[in-house]
């Protein structure tokens, strides 16, 4: 899904996901974040409708599968976006074990936690009020790390071709 990864790596190198927060968190479905609202100063009223002004065209491949685990692009609903177009920055990383395949074939997924899912869990568990909205504010920082493939396989032990 070279769109969305291209559009992710983008915002993310500009900071765009900082201070911004999960703001949609259900224990055993997923965790919900990138909204420019959620960040200090945004309006509150507001979140979960903001991006940066723009969406991406799907990129749907069946051999993604929403898997726990996989990071993939929130949207809006398919009675106003037919065409499952992506949101421009909100993502989801599904949580629940067994997957969430109701959603396959109608979000695109871009990408896969290989470590660190432990705190995914963890912030799946936290308290929420109206909206699945986590009662305490919980803030992002992204980085990037450019890494091979076979780095990636032999410090995470993920294969490298998938």
């Amino acid at each position: 899904t070279p769109k969305h990864k291209q559009n992710f790596l983008k915002l993310a190198s500009e900071g765009f996901y900082d201070e911004s927060t999960f703001h949609r968190v259900m224990n055993n479905f997923m965790i919900q974040g990138g909204d420019p609202e959620s960040k200090p100063g945004g309006n509150d009223k507001k979140i979960g409708m903001g991006g940066p002004g723009y969406s991406v065209s799907a990129e749907l491949l069946p051999k993604y599968r929403h898997d726990k685990g996989a990071l993939a692009a929130a949207r809006q609903p398919d009675r106003i976006n037919p065409e499952y177009s992506s949101s421009g920055s909100q993502f989801y990383i599904v949580q629940s074990e067994k997957g969430a395949h109701h959603l396959d074939k109608t979000y695109t997924i871009f990408g896969k936690v290989i470590k660190g899912i432990d705190v995914v869990d963890k912030i799946a568990e936290q308290p929420v009020g109206r909206g699945s909205r986590p009662i305490e504010s919980i803030p992002m920082k992204v980085r990037l790390e450019w890494l091979k493939r076979k780095k990636i396989e032999k410090i995470y032990g993920y294969p490298s071709k998938t």
